[in-house]
């Protein structure tokens, strides 16, 4: 059993060293030379001078060498620190100096654009180039091939399912992005509770799709890595490529989050899927009913499985496939090794059908983060309903997120505590002025938020991108929300937009859509 996060490639290395462990650009890699060349990398970074603890961060595409220099870092005795290639050289070098990165793997080209901000990295000490480019450096650091990572093999520093293995940077569209710790536990507990219900076996080909500095992108290679699956590697361009690859690689689990769908669902899939795609996954954000039933229209071969999680727990709910027909708007019940309760401020249970704060406990509970004591102090809180007499609380996640239960303990997603509007003196739920604007089958995505507003506090706005080949009628979803929505949730302002902007997890951004329209509704 698993207790490491390296344990995942060298069990399965040791039981089927010749199956296909990841694919990439038509190569493959078995998990016999999986294993051998994350010890060999592992072995590279102590020679680098990797001491306990210390973090490696990864700013590349997906690729071969990506995958085994993360996980080599854990199987070092380090932390790896997955960098999300999408982000800009001020963003990385925050990222590096905030949690002090020793070693940085990444490409001559990513390196040159990096430019001075490597500069004030004063821990920084090493960097390992991928691929082909210049190794100069006129800075004082130890520059470095990936083939002479690769040569040397010595051992890790020991390391218990305790220790850090990973830091996560979430998304920073309201300042500086957070660094959320993991430990060795929390990843490896993760993949085996998700590769349960989603009954991954050794067969399974998951496509990953999303970047691994998303945790929903990493555990793509987690939970395939401890059924002994084959995890194929893709840097799309376009929606229709990863069409293309789920029916060229064989692929039998595809995971996305709601603005991929919205791209992905109206495409023409070839009629091969139906014989070898298992499974669906979303998470990230709420699928919209319009959005599932085209999905479901699509692939009715293929399982659906919605899901609800946050980085600093991973992964909390999910509904059965089994009950989409009767609860499609559900987020589901607890995943296996977790335990989900509903609260009130004062930490009481609620009542089926009282709003309340979503509360996750367990072995997936992250450790806080990365130094930032007063966060973590907010969002990682002793559980609630400990019995009497316990002198060392139990320490949950307090998500910040607003749910109910309905009376056979399904959850429902109300909304997400940073993004509720506060209107009128009411408290709405951006999601549920979605699903309307949704429901007319009108718009490709939109998205509610709230803007400062001089009498109501803030204004109910949208911000809708049409339909290809449409524009966004809006007396029409004005009308709809009219028709549906209580008048406090009518949004004053309809935006047309050509697309939606996305945060680097390619969430749509309603941070930003709430920054660019400040002003707006100011007193004259």
């Amino acid at each position: 059993m698993a207790t490491l996060l390296q344990d995942l490639i060298l069990i399965t290395a040791e039981r089927a060293p010749q199956a296909e462990a990841i694919r990439y650009a038509n190569r493959s890699l078995d998990y016999a030379g999986l294993a051998q060349m994350m010890q060999a990398a592992a072995g590279g970074y102590l020679r680098l001078g990797i001491e306990r603890g210390d973090r490696v961060a990864v700013y590349l595409e997906k690729r071969f060498e990506t995958v085994i220099a993360l996980f080599a870092a854990p199987a070092a005795g380090g932390v790896y620190v997955p960098i999300n290639p999408q982000l800009k050289s001020e963003q990385v070098g925050y990222i590096l100096r905030d949690c002090n990165v020793r070693v940085l793997v990444t490409s001559a080209e990513r390196l040159q654009a990096l430019g001075s901000e490597l500069d004030a990295c004063a821990y920084l000490r090493a960097i390992v180039l991928v691929g082909d480019g210049a190794t100069e450096s006129t800075r004082p650091l130890t520059v470095i091939r990936w083939d002479e990572l690769l040569a040397s093999d010595a051992a890790g520093h020991r390391a218990i399912d305790a220790d850090m293995a990973a830091i996560l940077y979430t998304s920073g569209s309201t300042g500086k992005p957070k660094g959320v710790v993991l430990s060795h536990r929390n990843v490896v507990a993760g993949a085996q509770s998700v590769a349960q219900y989603l009954e991954n076996r050794s067969s399974d080909r998951l496509l990953a799709v999303l970047p691994f500095s998303f945790d929903y992108g990493f555990s793509q290679m987690t939970t395939g890595f401890h059924r002994g699956a084959c995890v194929v590697l893709i840097n799309h361009l376009l929606p229709r490529d990863i069409v293309t690859a789920v029916a060229r690689e064989r692929i039998t689990g595809l995971a996305a989050v709601p603005p991929l769908w919205f791209q992905l669902a109206p495409l023409d899939w070839p009629a091969s899927v139906h014989e070898h795609l298992r499974y669906l996954t979303n998470s990230g954000g709420a699928m919209p009913r319009a959005l599932v039933d085209t999905l479901r229209r699509k692939l009715p071969r293929t399982q659906l499985f919605l899901m609800y999680g946050l980085t600093e727990a991973f992964r909390s709910t999910y509904l059965p496939p089994s009950e989409l027909d009767r609860r499609p708007d559900s987020i589901g019940k607890a995943i296996p090794n977790a335990e989900i309760l509903v609260v009130r401020p004062d930490g009481t249970p609620c009542a089926p059908g009282e709003p309340g704060e979503l509360v996750h406990r367990g072995a997936l509970v992250g450790l806080g983060y990365w130094n930032d004591p007063e966060k973590t102090a907010e969002r990682y809180r002793p559980a609630p309903l400990q019995p009497a007499g316990v002198t060392r609380p139990e320490i949950a996640v307090w998500s910040g997120d607003t749910v109910r239960t309905d009376e056979d303990g399904f959850l429902y997603f109300i909304g997400r505590k940073d993004d509720m509007i506060k209107t009128s003196g009411y408290r709405v739920s951006p999601t549920e002025i979605e699903e309307v604007i949704y429901a007319t089958g009108l718009v490709a995505e939109a998205a509610a938020f709230g803007v400062p507003h001089p009498t109501l506090g803030q204004a109910v706005v949208v911000a809708a991108a049409p339909t290809q080949g449409t524009t966004v009628d809006q007396a029409a979803l004005l009308a709809a929300c009219k028709k549906h929505l209580p008048a406090f949730m009518v949004p004053l302002v309809i935006q047309s937009r050509a697309t939606l902007p996305r945060n680097p997890n390619g969430k749509i951004d309603r941070k930003l859509l709430a920054k660019e329209c400040e002003g707006n509704f100011e007193e004259k």
